[in-house]
This record gives structure tokens, sequence and C-alpha cells, in this order.
């Protein structure tokens, strides 16, 4: 091969590749991790104070917006269905190419599940995976999640996965992902307006340890190792849900576990006063997370507590960010407006008793 062959195949295989790249990130199935992922990585570098990493009991508890608003500092979801702890290091690494958040939030309920229930659909392994842009991370995190190699190729190349959605190429949503670089209208955050009425259950005075999966405990110790050797500021916590016994044996177990490295573990369900949550009305699915209500309060309980113990200041119009907060006032608008609506339609359920339908068992 001469060298000039040499240098139009160069040029033909990344030409491909960035084809492959563009039409991947536009086809991919539009919602609401999509927006989630295509909203963070549009966030401008080093703006982001807090991030937040877990699985479903991040996304529909804090709302970044109100924190914004409220508080006056960025934060936003790196936040999955049913994420599996096995991902957390590869997706701290994500938030660092861009972002240098000064506090790293992980939400802990999927690290006592069993990583066999995690694995059973597939589907929660890709809302990870095909929503990171193409890179060396990237495939990191797929050799970490997909143990069968045969299938690795499905998930380097999520093309042979979406390549049936090309009819939707012509939509103005799909286009605006060209970049997989979109502003999310709610910085990640989803509101739901759902009742699904529960009962608190006090288990305070559960002392005792149970272990966690041995699995979970691998990947939590290889999180607190990246994070030490990093010098990465942390919070382990765990948002308010109808808790059992043995659950809360495997908390106090991982409280300990991350206590001993030095990290803090906040069981916001010892705070339920405090936080001041109603379990007739601020859930949405009879305990499993919080409707727009439950999400306001976690979200000033949080927001106070990390402020007050993390010195995360309060960036509101500082010099030189002026156009960059205009994005983030216009969605903390958009979020007060969307509430009022919430609060409205989430009384009118509960005089109606009109609750939501009871939801699909999921692995805890």
């Amino acid at each position: 091969m001469t060298r000039k062959q040499a240098i139009q195949s160069i040029i033909f295989i990344a030409v491909f590749l960035y084809l492959l790249m563009t039409v991947t990130y536009i086809i991919r199935t539009n919602g609401d991790v999509k927006d989630r992922f295509t909203g963070f990585y549009a966030e401008k570098d080093n703006t982001i104070d807090v991030a937040m990493v877990g699985s479903s009991p991040v996304y529909p508890y804090y709302a970044a917006p109100m924190m914004w608003g409220e508080y006056g500092f960025r934060a936003y979801p790196i936040s999955t269905n049913l994420q599996r702890p096995v991902a957390a290091v590869g997706l701290l690494e994500e938030v660092r190419k861009t972002q240098s958040p000064s506090l790293y939030i992980f939400e802990m309920r999927m690290y006592t599940a069993r990583e066999m229930d995690l694995t059973n659909n597939m589907a929660y392994t890709r809302g990870v995976t095909d929503n990171m842009k193409y890179s060396w991370n990237r495939i990191k995190v797929i050799n970490d999640m997909v143990e069968d190699v045969s299938e690795r190729h499905t998930y380097y190349f999520d093309i042979f996965k979406y390549h049936s959605n090309w009819k939707t190429m012509v939509l103005p949503e799909q286009i605006a992902c060209f970049r997989y670089e979109k502003a999310d209208d709610q910085k990640g955050y989803v509101m739901t307006d759902e009742v699904g009425p529960c009962e608190a259950v006090d288990t305070s005075g559960i002392t005792e340890r149970l272990p966690m999966p041995e699995f979970q405990e691998e990947c939590l110790r290889r999180l607190l190792d990246y994070l030490e050797e990093n010098e990465l500021q942390a919070l382990f916590i765990l948002s308010p849900t109808v808790m059992e016994e043995e659950k809360q044996k495997m908390y106090n177990y991982i409280g300990d576990i991350v206590e001993e490295r030095g990290y803090e573990f906040l069981n916001m369900n010892d705070y339920y006063e405090e936080i001041g949550l109603d379990f007739s009305a601020d859930f949405s699915d009879y305990g499993g997370h919080v409707n727009a209500v439950g999400a306001q309060k976690c979200t000033a309980f949080l927001s106070r507590y990390i402020v007050d113990r993390y010195g995360i200041e309060d960036r509101r119009g500082e010099e030189g960010r002026e156009s960059w907060d205009e994005s983030w006032d216009a969605s903390y608008r958009q979020w007060q407006e969307e509430l009022e609506e919430a609060k409205q339609t989430i009384a009118k359920r509960i005089a109606e008793e009109d609750f939501a339908d009871a939801p699909v068992e999921e692995p805890e």
C-alpha cells in the first residue's frame, strides 16, 4: 500500500466512523433517559456543581431546577432505571471528562439487589451504555456490564438495535440529537402527578447488620477506591421509601463500609419528619418513588443538607455566567409552573381516590 492509499484509507475510516456515530445518535429511541444524557452532554464544561449517580430513586426525587432556583447550585442526575452498581465508576469517569463537580452523590438502593435480578432484562444495561457518547470509556463500561463477550458487539455498535428507527430520522427532535447534545428543559428531572398512598415503616430501631450481595459489595469497594485515589468528595444516600427489615440491615452494613472509608451515608428514611413526608399523598407508586410534591420536599431537605455540610456555594448571579444562568433560570420557571399544575392534579386524585395502578415489582 502506498502512502497516498494509506492516507485515503485513514480518511475513509474516519469519515465512516463519524457518520456511524452521528446516525446512531440520531436514531437512538427518544425518551427520558436519552433526554437526560443528551442534556448532560449539552451543559457547558465545568458548570455542574453536584453530580448524582444512581437508579430511579434519583431523577424523580431531586428537582435540579429547584436546586438552582432556590439554593443556587447546579446539580445533574446521571441516572437510569435499575442502574446497576457496576456502572458507577464508568459514569463517574464520563462526568469528569467535561465537568468537575464539588460533590458526587450516589444513591444506594440498587446496592442491595442481586446481580441476577438486574441482568434478567438487559434493557437496564442498555439504559446506560446506549446513552453514552462513543468513546473508549463507553467501551470499558460495556465490558464491565456485558459478561457475554459474543454479545458485546451489539452494544459497541448499538445501531444494530436501533436500525429500524431510520424512519424517524427526519423528525426535528431526532435531528436535534445529531451531536448527542441537546439541552434538557428540566435538567434531567422527571415530574409525576400520580398518587399511590402507603404507610411509613419505622426501622430506626434495627441495628443488626446483614451482608449485601457479594458482587455489589465488590462494586461499592471499587467505587470507594476510585474516589479515594482521585481525592473526590462524595455523599452516599438512600432516598425515602417503604423500608423492609432485611433491607435496613443491609443498609446498616453498607453504612459501615462507607463510613469506614471516611465518607458519609445519609439514610433519609431516618428523617421522615424533618423532610415532612406524607406517605398518604407524597408517593406515586405505593412507597417506591415520590411524586412532584414528595420530590419538592426531598429536594429541599437534601439541598439544605449538602449546602450546610459540604459548602456548596450559591452561584446565582456570578459574573461571567449570566448567559448560562438563563437556561437554568428558564428551567426553574418551567418547574414552578408544572409543579403548581401537578399539585392541583394530585389534590384532585386524592379527593377522588383516583390512585395509581399497582406497581410492577422490581428488584431493590
